[in-house]
């Protein structure tokens, strides 16, 4: 992987990412018709709750929600695109939009990054492209009839998150996260596709990798251990490695001890803002999450840290102002991992 200014300052400190963008969203309140707007006032899906959409449809909250973050001390910010594959919006039938969606977003982002790092240029911005998990999985039957059946292939997610990929560098991201990772099947089917695509442009961004603890199993949703995931994708020249949502930050701990033991990479976290109550909401507060990750700054497990569901501004600048009196975990062979070309297994 070539060097990289985002490489160089995570070396320097803790980098802070942004907080959940869904939770921020739906803070609106927005209406079928304010997820519509004009140009899709006639669309004959529905389209509230596609969230990714809002790029095209509300810009300005968007722009708006990355500047909270980056005012509340982030140093990255995901793009709007968590579900900006064809596989996912399929759901509205608006999979021929997902280059434009993806570019858009990335543009968006990357618009308010500049701003903030042109105000104060000893403090970088960075713009992550995010690559959701999609809503298939290609290692697990949907269909408990029927094991050995699959709701998507290898091929067609290749396809599919290559397709964000080239939309996503196009529209200026930093790097690619695939995230929220629950089988990874899927998230080396990711890795091929974004490891194809450099080879056709000649370019080559950082790629961070996050993965999903699903309870307290301590196993992916695809039953691989901690241990294991990061084995599965470890052939890949990464940035980061991490975990997130689902859990939340005192839950997540022990796995991102074994990840911080056991990585030749950064090693990155966004929990979720303790675990949801019986409405399903997040109701963890800023104060009791930071004291929380305090722990993994004193244990040095982390070099990139953030929120998930349930988390604001708030909790991330009570994040941001911690992590600034820390310094970021040793990495054993960050050379290797992050400056130096690897191969794929393909």
């Amino acid at each position: 992987m070539t060097k990289s200014l985002l490489a160089d300052e995570a070396k320097k400190r803790i980098l802070v990412l942004d907080g959940a963008m869904g939770t921020m969203i739906q803070g609106y309140k927005l209406t079928e018709a304010d997820y519509r707007g004009e140009r899709f006032k006639d669309y004959p899906s529905d389209l509230k709750g596609n969230n990714d959409l809002l790029s095209l449809t509300q810009p300005d909250i968007i722009k708006a929600i990355h500047a909270k973050y980056f005012e509340a001390g982030a140093d990255l910010i995901e793009t709007n695109t968590f579900n900006s594959t064809r596989i996912s919006m399929a759901d509205y039938d608006m999979e021929d939009l997902v280059p434009e969606i993806n570019l858009k977003a990335a543009q968006i982002a990357r618009e308010v990054a500049d701003e903030f790092t042109a105000k104060e240029p000893h403090k970088p911005r960075f713009v992550i492209g995010s690559m959701g998990p999609t809503n298939k999985t290609a290692s697990l039957s949907p269909d408990v009839n029927n094991p050995g059946y699959r709701a998507i292939d290898y091929d067609t997610l290749v396809r599919d998150y290559k397709e964000q990929a080239l939309a996503l560098i196009e529209g200026g991201v930093d790097a690619l996260m695939v995230e929220t990772v629950f089988d990874t099947l899927n998230a080396k089917a990711a890795l091929y596709g974004i490891m194809e695509l450099y080879d056709e442009i000649g370019k080559e961004l950082p790629i961070m990798v996050s993965g999903t603890i699903t309870d307290a199993s301590g196993r992916t949703l695809s039953g691989q251990t901690t241990e294991a995931f990061l084995i599965s994708i470890e052939h890949a020249p990464l940035l980061s490695v991490g975990l997130n949502c689902a859990l939340g930050a005192d839950q997540l701990r022990p796995y991102l001890q074994i990840l911080s033991r056991e990585s030749p990479f950064m090693v990155s976290a966004h929990p979720n803002a303790g675990l949801p109550n019986a409405f399903g909401e997040y109701d963890e507060t800023p104060e009791k999450m930071a004291a929380q990750i305090k722990e993994y700054l004193d244990m040095g497990l982390i070099n990139i840290i953030g929120g998930c569901c349930g988390t604001g501004p708030e909790h991330i600048s009570a994040i941001a102002k911690l992590a600034g009196e820390y310094e970021p975990r040793s990495v054993k062979s960050i050379q290797s991992t992050v400056d130096s070309p690897q191969e794929i297994d393909r």
